[in-house]
This record gives structure tokens, C-alpha cells and sequence, in this order.
């Protein structure tokens, strides 16, 4: 009788267990959240980050992968406050990317550019990124693949680049129907894969300067590193019709990190900042695992994913991120500017963090309303 009185209680414990990490997520509450984030960020834009002594310059990678995050809050219904101040954004920009030619974080601000363009309609938006462009295809560089200590950066020689560049070339092929930003892009990304994705782990590292280190016996996957890769992935076949060459070659990439990504998720939900080392680096870290959440995400709306074995797995860090907003709407433990795992704090914020945030909720928001 012992025996069964236990196991009734186990059972019990089991289940308020499973309710509590299965609750449900509703659309409403995305919406609230990504908002409330989206507002304090805006509050709170021209602020300085990381131990910086000045804010980040408009144009500036890390406030062009907020723009990315940013669009997709103002595409949702009600969005027209969100478009009016990256409208802003743009017009103090002049419509330019940033100031290095061939760096592809100075080129990240021009997946904002275009989604105006297209929301807008005027060719001015995106006229000087053309011409950026022209550029550096008619006069491609010629340093080598590898970042060799940050010597060659006119190239994408850091894993976060494929984020950064790539999605623009991808939508100056869609916008003007030039198939040589195309090929250009896919030339250079595979250049990239081959030199950084470890087709064992079906991970990327970060530049050449982790390949074959160890920490812990570990390989060394920084979750940021590959949150950037990874949502990156979907920004580019969102340009390109399922079945074409391109889609095809992004999406095997893709399926391949989507099933990794599952198997070294914490049980907390969010994903460790060295992702093969959860036991060294157990602190929540926001940003690589909103990217990730997003990815995911997005693989199910757009009938990659299986639901039944993808979507617990992205409710449990959709619950886990929103778990680290802070009653003003600061979203916490977003790891600062590095290139490895490190350490984050609950205090502690990046304008990129919140960029990722909202493009995952844009992606749980269609996926908990589809449901």
C-alpha cells in the first residue's frame, strides 16, 4: 500500500511538472512581451552598452541586427510606431551603409533598408547599398579566407558575418532580379562553411582561432556564433522559392544545426554560451538562444520542422527568455560583444539581444496562433 501511495505522489509531482513546463503560450502574450521590450529598447536607444563610453553608432552592426528584429515587430498588425522610427533611422543614415566598404558588419543596417523599400516603395532606400555592392563585386578582395588574429576582414572570416552580409545580397537579387549578387553571395558562403563548419557537430566556430582548441575536453561552439549563422539561415531563404538551388543549399545547413540545436538544449531551456559546455557555463545567456528560438521557429511556419518534436523544445526557451524581462522591460542576461562564451548578467542588456528577442517572437507569435 506504501508502494502505490508513492508512486500516486510521484505521478502527481510529475504531472504539475509537465503542465508547468507544456503551459500554454498565447499570441496576445508574445505580442506583450515583444512590445514592452521593443519600447524599452527605444526608450533607452541612444544609451551606451558593454562598458562602451559612447552609444553605438546608428549604423553599426549591433544596432542593424536590432533594425532586423525591429521590422518584424512592425510588420505585425499595429506595427506603424515601429516603421515610423526605423523610417527615422534611415533618414539620418542618408540611406547608407556603414563606413567600411567591404566589412560585413557595416553592411547589416541594409536588410533594414530593404524591408523599407519594400513597405515604402522609393528606390532611394536602397540605392546607396546597390552601389556599395557594385562595388565590391566589380572589385572583390583578394584576402584570404582565415582572420588570422583580425587581419582580414574584408571577407566573411567570422562565422557572425554570415548574419551580416548575406541577407542583402540575397534581397538586392529579389529586388532587382540580378542573379550576380546570388552568386557572388553563395560563392563566398560556401568559402566560409567549408573553412568553418564542423561537419561532426554540424556546428560552426567561431574564426579559425578555435578550430582544434579544447576547453574542458570541449569543442568550442559559441552559441551567439551560431544564433548568427543560424537566424541568418532563415533571412536568406526567405529571398528564394523552396526547391531552387539556393533554398536547397541553405535549408541542408539548416535541418542539420535544427537537429543539434535540440539535442544540447539546457534543461532550463535556454542554450549554454559554449554550446557543448553546459556543465563549465551554466548561466542563462539571451541572445544566442533568442536566435536560436527564432530559427526554430520559423523552420515550423514554414513546414521544415516537425511540430510534435520541434515546438516543445522551443515553448520551453520562448519561457525561459521572457523569464529574463525585467519589469521595465529590459531583457537580461544578453552576453556583451565578444567572439566566445563569457558571462552575462541579469542587469545587463545589448541592443542586438533584443533584436533577436523580437525576431523569435515574431516567429512564436505566427506559431501559437497557428496552433
Amino acid at each position: 500500500m506504501k508502494f502505490y501511495k508513492h508512486l500516486l505522489i510521484l505521478l502527481v509531482l510529475f504531472g504539475v511538472t509537465f503542465s508547468t513546463q507544456s503551459q500554454t503560450i498565447k499570441p496576445i502574450a508574445v505580442k506583450k512581451e515583444m512590445k514592452k521590450v521593443a519600447n524599452w529598447q527605444i526608450e533607452h536607444f541612444r544609451e551606451t552598452y558593454s562598458g562602451r563610453k559612447k552609444p553605438h553608432h546608428i549604423a553599426a552592426w549591433t544596432n542593424g541586427a536590432l533594425y532586423v528584429g525591429m521590422v518584424k515587430l512592425a510588420q505585425m498588425k499595429g506595427g506603424k510606431k515601429y516603421y515610423k522610427w526605423l523610417k527615422g533611422i534611415g533618414e539620418e543614415q542618408n540611406w547608407k551603409l556603414h563606413n567600411r566598404k567591404y566589412h560585413a558588419d557595416d553592411h547589416t543596417i541594409g536588410q533594414m533598408y530593404f524591408e523599407l523599400f519594400r513597405k515604402y516603395g522609393d528606390p532611394k532606400m536602397i540605392k546607396s547599398t546597390q552601389e556599395s555592392f557594385d562595388f565590391i563585386l566589380e572589385n572583390p578582395s583578394k584576402q584570404p579566407i582565415t582572420l588570422d588574429n583580425y587581419k582580414h576582414l574584408e571577407r566573411w572570416t567570422w562565422c557572425d558575418a554570415l548574419f551580416m552580409a548575406p541577407p542583402v545580397l540575397a534581397k538586392l537579387t529579389t529586388e532587382t532580379g540580378d542573379k550576380k549578387y546570388t552568386e557572388f553571395m553563395m560563392k563566398e558562403f560556401e568559402a566560409t562553411r567549408e573553412h568553418l563548419y564542423d561537419t561532426d557537430e554540424n556546428l560552426f566556430y567561431r574564426d579559425n582561432s578555435y578550430i582544434g582548441k579544447l576547453d574542458d575536453g570541449k569543442k568550442i561552439f559559441w552559441a551567439r556564433g551560431n544564433g548568427w549563422v543560424f537566424g541568418g539561415l532563415t533571412l536568406i531563404m526567405d529571398e528564394y522559392e523552396p526547391g531552387s538551388k539556393e533554398y536547397e543549399y541553405f535549408k541542408d545547413i539548416y535541418l542539420k544545426m535544427a537537429n543539434k540545436l535540440i539535442e544540447i538544449q539546457t534543461l532550463e531551456g535556454h542554450w549554454a554560451m559554449s554550446l557543448l559546455g553546459q556543465d563549465k557555463y551554466p548561466t542563462p545567456e539571451t541572445s544566442g538562444t533568442s536566435f536560436f528560438t527564432f530559427g526554430l521557429a520559423w523552420g515550423i511556419n514554414n513546414g521544415l520542422l516537425n511540430k510534435e518534436k520541434f515546438q516543445p523544445h522551443i515553448e520551453k526557451a520562448w519561457n525561459s527568455l521572457v523569464s529574463h524581462i525585467t519589469k521595465d522591460g529590459m531583457l537580461g542576461y544578453v552576453q556583451p560583444i565578444g567572439a566566445a562564451p563569457g558571462k552575462a548578467w541579469a542587469d545587463k542588456t545589448e541592443v542586438y539581444g533584443t533584436g533577436a528577442f523580437l525576431a523569435a517572437g515574431s516567429e512564436v507569435y505566427k506559431l501559437v496562433k497557428n496552433k
